[in-house]
């Protein structure tokens, strides 16, 4: 029982490297954007090979260890946890990658004052993974129920975002191309909150055994009944 839980232990502290991963990808690709920078692009796409090996072995563990073992109810729900965080972290992974990419098309021309809001937002998504990940260590279900309220002020920006970017583009036809590619980069940054999101919902299932997936028309401890009044809005 004692290897089994070091085991597990491992397996948690390979999903928290690959968030830590993913994180600092978030922040590389967005200094490439605000530097206008292409040299973080290489250590971009090392970091994109280190989340991919990371996937895979946690993957396999996972299924070894529930093969293997006996696991009990938690212990079971942390194994499949695992495996889907791991799949939504990879995902953040490649919309780095997207970030990074459609940055270099930002720089083909002068920067659009002031980038407009794109690295207000990139912060938020970036500390929507971070807490994802410090929720996993600390089994802190209050910081990833807080995860899921920070989705809304991202869907708020992508919003604004465009809605700037689209005056621009009628005021001058010639910022057309880089404003499309920083609504791509907002889009981007839309995905990874909610990646984050659905790796909230994640942790708060393994440490309650709560699946709020799908149904999050009512508050949550914490959430305003304004945050869930948006929702029911939007569907």
């Amino acid at each position: 029982m004692r290897h089994f839980e070091e085991l597990l232990q491992e397996l948690l502290q390979k999903v928290v490297r690959m968030g830590t991963v993913a994180e600092g990808m978030i922040e590389l690709a967005t200094k490439t954007l605000v530097d206008r920078n292409e040299s973080y692009v290489e250590k971009i796409w090392e970091k994109e090979r280190e989340v991919n090996r990371l996937q895979v072995e946690i993957d396999e563990q996972a299924v070894t260890l529930t093969a293997m073992q006996q696991p009990v109810a938690r212990d079971v729900r942390f194994l499949f946890m695992a495996s889907r965080i791991g799949g939504e972290l990879e995902r953040i992974a490649d919309q780095t990658i997207n970030i990074s990419q459609n940055a270099h098309f930002v720089m083909q021309g002068p920067p659009l004052r002031p980038l407009v809001d794109v690295p207000i937002m990139a912060d938020i998504a970036q500390k929507m993974v971070r807490d994802t990940v410090t929720a996993m260590i600390k089994k802190d279900v209050s910081l990833a129920e807080k995860v899921l309220e920070e989705e809304y002020k991202v869907d708020a920006f992508r919003d604004q975002i465009f809605r700037t970017l689209l005056t621009y583009m009628m005021a001058d036809p010639g910022t057309i191309g880089r404003a499309l590619s920083l609504i791509l980069i907002s889009r981007n940054l839309e995905r990874i909150g909610d990646h984050a999101t659905n790796i909230a919902e994640e942790v708060i299932y393994w440490i309650q055994g709560r699946d709020i997936r799908h149904k999050r028309l009512h508050p949550l401890p914490g959430e305003s009944a304004s945050l869930v009044k948006s929702v029911e809005s939007r569907d």
